[in-house]
């Protein structure tokens, strides 16, 4: 059995070079064992019992015994492993998409490459091996050949693949300004943009910038700026986040995209019109809206200067648009909130806080089709909450002071993640 083990063995490899791969082994080195089992043990009943047994089993040995074969591949699939295959035949290399500088999608080819066919090799090999032997005798002075046979592989992402989830070309640009914001600000907006940035949508997946907002904090942090408590900028930390919901939600309106949850901020912000904004605050108040293109849709967000930009990228009709129109349907005066000031003359009023003009406001999405308006429709009402006014005042009695102001309610963060930071 050992000198079949030691059968030669060649293995050829033909490589789509045309050049051929040569490797020696015997049998035993490619993983091929021999067993006489059957033999073995009649061997061994001829050592047991007495004399008698023992001649018994002798007059009665079997003249003919069979050897079997088995055959590992794990041997060879050692040596002929994903590194040899890479080493012959090349790497494989996915498809891939960018969006160069001029927006234009394009897409590079991948490269596909050959790798074993194991299946055939292990067929082939079962063929190949010497077995069912009923004599025994010297093993042919040739050696056995196995040629080994390759089949071509794509990469996991072909450019087919790419294609079909439909990035064809930019559908919206949307921007908005910083101008004369802080450090602190642009860094938190920067932050918020780069977490966007690259981020594919599936058709009917949704955009979750709580999600956005989380990712962020954790790869990028946040720095302090002014935030919103109480209709009122005060410190603390994330300011200016807001600035990147509210300009993706006016890119995603004016796509015709499904906004699935957006609350305007409780003031007007200088950045958009008022009813095109888009708050935020850590677990009360979110932005998302829906993929409904059909298509796998492509964001784009990026600070460069003092000017943020949202870009979207698939598939939309050429001769579609959204235009967007926002009306002030009504005005709210702001009412007075006095406190008592003992250093003025009696009766005698100070202004500490000039108070500010509250808005209801109505906002419109125009549908057009070849440039003609095809449908109207309200998608949203908004209220900023006036300001109240403050006034000091040393009244002469408690009625000079009007009617007592009711304590303020508790309101959220909106615009950042925390404070505010006294």
């Amino acid at each position: 059995m050992q000198r079949l083990e030691k059968i030669p063995l060649h293995i050829t490899v033909n490589n789509p070079s045309d050049s051929v791969v040569h490797s020696q082994w015997t049998l035993a080195e490619a993983g091929v064992q021999y067993e006489a089992e059957h033999f073995r043990q009649s061997i061994i009943q001829l050592q047991k019992g007495n004399w008698l047994q023992r001649l018994s089993y002798r007059w009665n040995f079997e003249r003919n015994y069979s050897i079997t074969s088995h055959w590992d591949p794990a041997l060879m699939k050692s040596v002929y492993n994903a590194a040899w295959e890479q080493e012959k035949f090349g790497k494989f290399v996915n498809a891939s998409r960018r969006i160069n500088s001029s927006d234009q999608v394009v897409y590079t080819p991948g490269i596909s490459a050959n790798r074993l066919d194991w299946n055939i090799i292990e067929t082939r090999m079962v063929d190949l091996i010497p077995r069912d032997f009923e004599v025994l005798e010297p093993p042919n002075e040739d050696p056995l050949v196995l040629e080994l046979p390759f089949r071509l592989e794509r990469p996991e992402i072909d450019i087919e693949d790419l294609k079909k989830e439909g990035i064809e070309r930019k559908i919206m640009e949307f921007s908005t300004y910083l101008r004369s914001s802080a450090e602190g600000r642009v860094f938190n907006v920067n932050s918020a943009a780069q977490a966007t940035n690259g981020m594919i949508l599936k058709p009917g997946d949704v955009f979750d910038y709580g999600q956005v907002i989380a990712l962020a904090e954790k790869q990028y942090g946040f720095r302090e700026a002014p935030v919103i408590l109480n209709g009122k900028f005060v410190p603390g930390i994330g300011g200016g986040i807001c600035q990147v919901s509210s300009t993706i939600y006016s890119a995603a309106i004016r796509l015709g995209l499904d906004i699935v949850e957006r609350r305007s901020h409780s003031m007007p912000v200088s950045y958009l019109p008022k009813g095109q904004d888009a708050t935020f605050a850590t677990g009360s108040i979110n932005f998302r809206f829906k993929n409904n293109t059909g298509k796998h849709l492509l964001i784009q967000a990026n600070v460069q200067g003092r000017t943020l930009t949202i870009k979207f990228f698939g598939t939309f009709p050429t001769n579609v648009r959204y235009d967007i129109e926002s009306v002030v349907v009504e005005t709210l005066t702001p009412s007075n909130k006095y406190v008592r000031n003992a250093t003025l003359p009696v009766g005698a009023q100070e202004i500490l806080q000039h108070g500010t003009i509250g808005y209801v406001v109505d906002t419109y999405q125009i549908k057009k089709v070849d440039g003609i308006v095809k449908g109207k429709k309200r998608i949203s009402r908004d209220t900023y909450l006036p300001q109240k006014r403050l006034i000091s005042v040393h009244p002469k009695n408690d009625k000079d002071i009007g009617t007592p102001i009711a304590p303020e309610k508790k309101q959220i963060i909106e615009d950042g993640v925390s404070g505010p930071n006294f």
